[in-house]
């Protein structure tokens, strides 16, 4: 039987320190890469550096220099304390803190981990408040929501259906798409498969649900579901992992990023698992599927999130721009100052967004308060856009400095070698040559390598379908009314003239 992490903490009324969260991942999960099964998640090579980035975060909850920032109050009535992105928000100032707190934990992976814990409590923070939603599946729901609150749970999802036969009905591919086997008295038995569900390989359960392009009219394709990671039939086919290469082929200071901040993504397969009733939330419910997002709070918080996370990853990656430009004495040309206020303003543009999200919210359920919905879409849309157009600047205005590089530290210790480094590949403005080289090590890892090429499809997909998203925006504009406003606008300005000329007297006719 799968076992409950949590249960390390019972009475403890507190999140998982590092320590802890790494020993909670020691179950029978079954997480395979290049053909191996692998037996200990927190010590494999492929995954290793990248869950103690995660145990970090776990620490910092404790730390004195970070926990007033991270933490508040838990309101499930356990007396302990979480994060505070767990909490439903009540208040404008509660939002402020959330973003604070999402923003602190981003930070210390500057902003290149997007599915860390408090990535799905924007699902889990609003099951309390919102547990009517699910029907007789509430108090389910209510139990989800203390579980993963008074403990910091770290989740993943898995939402997309695999890119195979996206052309036929989903109820033709039911030999893929997890699909709904049988009933039994303990629960609901499943089988299929979900796209890329990052982060699965140290996580302690996965949050199973369906895009909003699942559209379908077949209830065996109806269910959302939680459930752990060491569940008998549940199975993780990592893709190749950019840690374990760059620990094999480098040394940190050549993959800075890439050795401890790769979010591995999976094949994740359900091979007849056992789905409790007690942690169902969606079952064979057609229209509660094309809900969720509306409805459920999740949209307006993955933004949010998403939005914050992404806004720090800017300032990194403006920062680093500058630092490239002046190691290279690229920063007196006013065409490469002018590529660099561009990616100051689309990082300027990101936190304006994830600053409205927090300072304009909007009323939900009870005294409950959601993130702004709008600028939440708008960011959706303009993200993917932006980190490929900062990606073309870097690769425009840093050009072959980006691989007029040595192969690795090693370099410097052979010295046949490093006086030739020394003088050939000297900074400007007094940077020393291995200081530029690391810049530039930096940099190429965070845009040239297989990691830094991943992260551009990540940020290009990360908010759903590049036409849903737009048509989503279109959709909440007209049911909000302000669609309608702008239209009143055009009306209002067609009102002041006609083919006879102006109808008021405000303006002289011909």
């Amino acid at each position: 039987m799968p076992r409950k992490p949590e249960k390390m903490l019972a009475g403890k009324g507190r999140p998982f320190t590092g320590k802890e969260f790494l020993e909670s991942l020691k179950d029978d999960r079954q997480v395979y890469i290049n053909g191996e099964r692998i037996k200990d998640v927190t010590t494999h090579p492929a995954l290793r550096n990248s869950a103690r980035t995660i145990a970090r975060l776990y620490d910092a909850l404790h730390d004195p220099k970070h926990k007033d920032v991270l933490t508040s109050p838990t309101d499930t009535g356990s007396g302990g304390y979480t994060h505070k992105f767990f909490r439903v928000a009540k208040s404008r100032e509660d939002l402020v803190a959330q973003q604070q707190a999402i923003a602190a934990w981003a930070r210390m992976s500057y902003g290149w981990m997007g599915r860390t814990p408090d990535y799905k409590a924007s699902l889990m923070n609003t099951l309390g408040a919102n547990a009517e939603y699910y029907g007789k599946f509430a108090d389910n729901a209510r139990n989800w929501h203390k579980r993963a609150q008074d403990a910091v749970l770290f989740m993943n999802h898995a939402i997309v259906n695999p890119p195979v036969d996206r052309g036929r009905p989903t109820d033709e591919v039911k030999d893929v798409y997890v699909t709904i086997q049988k009933e039994t008295d303990a629960g609901v038995i499943v089988s299929g498969a979900k796209v890329v569900a990052t982060s699965s390989a140290f996580t302690h359960y996965n949050f199973l649900g369906q895009n909003a392009a699942t559209a379908t009219t077949d209830p065996d394709l109806a269910i959302m579901f939680i459930m752990p990671m060491d569940a008998p039939g549940v199975k993780l086919f990592c893709r190749t992992s950019y840690e374990q290469i760059a620990t094999a082929t480098g040394t940190p200071y050549d993959y800075p990023l890439s050795s401890r901040f790769d979010e591995n993504d999976a094949i994740f397969v359900l091979d007849n698992v056992l789905i409790p009733w007690e942690d169902i939330l969606v079952y064979r419910d057609t229209e509660k599927i094309l809900s969720f997002y509306p409805r459920s709070g999740f949209l307006n918080g993955f933004c949010f999130q998403g939005c914050t996370r992404f806004a720090v990853k800017l300032d990194f990656m403006a920062g680093l721009l500058a630092k490239a430009l002046h190691a290279t004495g690229g920063d007196e040309f006013r065409g490469n100052q002018a590529m660099l206020g561009e990616v100051v303003a689309w990082r300027n543009l990101f936190w304006s967004l994830a600053d409205c999200m927090a300072n304009s919210p909007q009323k939900w359920i009870g005294d409950a308060m959601l993130p702004n919905l709008q600028a939440a879409l708008s960011y959706r849309v303009f993200a993917p856009d932006a980190y490929p157009r900062i990606k073309e600047i870097i690769e425009k205005i840093i050009a072959s400095a980006l691989i007029y590089l040595p192969s690795s530290a090693k370099d410097y210790k052979n010295p046949e070698i490093d006086p030739y480094l020394k003088r050939f590949v000297r900074g400007s403005h007094g940077v020393t040559y291995k200081e530029r080289i690391k810049i530039m090590k930096l940099l190429w890892d965070a845009i040239g390598t297989e990691f830094g090429g991943r992260h551009e499809l990540y940020e290009r997909n990360y908010a759903g379908n590049h036409e849903d998203i737009r048509i989503q925006t279109l959709t909440g504009a007209r049911r909000n009314g302000s669609l309608d406003q702008m239209m009143a606008m055009v009306d209002q300005c067609m009102a002041d003239y006609d083919e006879n000329g102006w109808t008021s007297n405000s303006w002289v006719n011909p």
